[in-house]
């Protein structure tokens, strides 16, 4: 079996004040449980309580992120387009561009390099096969969400 074709490494660097891949209506992120945890205590909550405040289920009763009611876009993207969470964002957030979605093919690839300036950018370096394999890893995981959270 031939390894996938970003296993060679792909150019990448986040640009500056672009917060492209945050500013789309509609968009939904799942959450894993570690996720939940990392911001409850960055907004110094209990997870219960950071559920029922930034959060809603799917209809399969996934955990994801609440949208802004007016613009539908993440609720943690700021004026600046800066995430207002970044330390403690949720992991599918740390994964972008490396969703297994954007990598199934050439042609997906091709749509994400056009909505990601980011992709092969000037000031870009290659961005190894294995980190890339972690972050789709953390993206599979963040998708699988959870549905119940219980206190440890």
């Amino acid at each position: 079996m031939n390894p996938p074709w970003w296993m060679e490494g792909v150019s990448f660097q986040c640009q500056p004040d672009c917060g492209r891949c945050c500013d789309e209506p509609g968009g939904i992120v799942y959450l894993a449980k570690e996720d939940a945890v990392r911001l409850a205590e960055h907004h110094s909550l209990g997870v219960k309580e950071w559920l029922e405040r930034d959060c809603h289920t799917t209809l399969d009763g996934r955990f994801i992120l609440d949208s802004d009611a007016e613009t539908d876009i993440c609720i943690y993207l700021d004026s600046n387009k800066k995430c207002s969470v970044y330390d403690a964002r949720p992991d599918q957030c740390r994964a972008y561009p490396w969703w297994i979605e954007n990598l199934a093919s050439q042609r997906t690839w091709s749509k994400t390099m056009d909505e990601c300036p980011g992709i092969e950018a000037e000031d870009a370096f290659v961005i190894d096969g294995q980190i890339i394999r972690m972050h789709v890893m953390a993206d599979r995981n963040a998708s699988r969400g959870f549905r119940r959270w219980n206190e440890v």
